[in-house]
């Protein structure tokens, strides 16, 4: 009834894991190869150096276009203030040959005709003849009046 139980097989043993030394750990890392970074570094600056003179260039080629380009600008803005002046007059003129209170007078400057009721005026400087002593020949006061 009561047997013995046989007893289960041996475990292996295990042995236990080797611990590294810390020299074993830490990895060795390649030294850095100083000519390599150093012709990294040279072709570096040398491609900025020639990026920096293709910039440089292209400024230089571009300065002189711009300078004309303002000059002609220049040059335009100053004819349009000309023709804006030419044009306001222009317009001042047309609204005025237009103006039916100013028709009497325009027709008097365009024309040989004087208003019968206008009186002329004459100038004297001082030690000239008096309006009494200047006499005008009939003929002016028929010219006036037609």
């Amino acid at each position: 009834m009561y047997a013995i139980q046989p007893s289960p097989p041996p475990k292996k043993p295990q042995h236990p894991r080797r611990r590294l030394s810390r020299r074993s750990q830490v990895r060795v890392r390649p030294r850095p190869n100083h000519r390599a970074i150093a012709l990294e570094t040279t072709a570096k600056i040398l491609t900025n150096l020639v990026l920096s003179a293709c910039a440089v260039s292209a400024l230089l080629q571009i300065l002189p276009h711009q300078r004309a380009a303002n000059e002609k600008w220049r040059e335009i803005q100053a004819e349009v203030d000309q023709t804006q002046a030419r044009v306001e007059r222009q317009q001042e003129e047309f609204s005025r040959y237009f103006d039916p209170q100013q028709a009497q007078s325009i027709m008097q400057e365009n024309g040989n005709r004087i208003d019968p009721r206008q009186r002329q005026i004459v100038w004297l400087d001082d030690g000239q003849m008096t309006a009494d002593e200047l006499e005008l020949p009939p003929s002016y006061y028929a010219e006036v009046e037609e």
